[in-house]
């Protein structure tokens, strides 16, 4: 389970995937106008709704298929956002030795600019300390500069540019990291 975030006022069975021994922490929250948001590891009961709001949040989403195939990997962690037991938000990312390397962040449209990804984020960020991880790096389309500023705020810096990084559609991706090891 993941710690409470404080933030301003705004194989498939049960287990969560790619589950691995971790320590244990309470369950991460904060109060939404609408309820208390919750945060844990995905689950399979959760893969339809988060189906749902990466199909509404992306142009190219990824398959079904694929988000089993990632969430398999041993390395491989995630985090739902849940907002009276349902989904509105996402992340999947991967911890390696001292490094995490997020690769997709999602958060439903109706449920956007609450501080929802922020507090996922923010969450992934103080177990990433408590674990010793040094860096955390992403890629981002050039083009979303929403979600550029959202990591700017919490520290990311851009490193480069990976040029025709997206094989959708060519775009180029920014590449930035947060530094935790100063």
């Amino acid at each position: 389970m993941f710690p409470g975030v404080p933030i301003s006022k705004d194989k498939l069975d049960s287990r969560p995937f790619a589950e691995k021994p971790r320590r244990a922490a309470a369950p991460g929250f904060f109060l939404e106008p609408d309820g208390v948001v919750q945060f844990r590891p995905m689950t399979s009961s959760d893969l339809g709704a988060v189906i749902e709001i990466e199909r509404s949040s992306f142009t190219y989403p990824w398959s079904t298929t694929f988000f089993l195939q990632e969430l398999k990997v041993d390395c491989a962690r995630s985090l739902v956002a849940l907002l009276d037991e349902k989904p509105i938000g996402y992340m999947i990312y991967w911890l390696l030795p001292r490094e995490i390397d997020v690769h997709n962040l999602a958060v439903d449209p109706a449920y956007r600019r609450r501080g929802i990804a922020k507090a996922l984020l923010e969450t992934m960020i103080q177990q990433a300390r408590r674990d010793g991880v040094h860096r955390i790096t992403l890629e981002v389309r050039k083009s979303n500069s929403a979600a550029q500023s959202l990591y700017h705020a919490l520290g990311f810096m851009a490193q480069g540019v990976r040029k025709g990084y997206y094989s959708d559609d060519g775009e180029d991706a920014l590449l930035m990291s947060l530094d935790l090891a100063a």
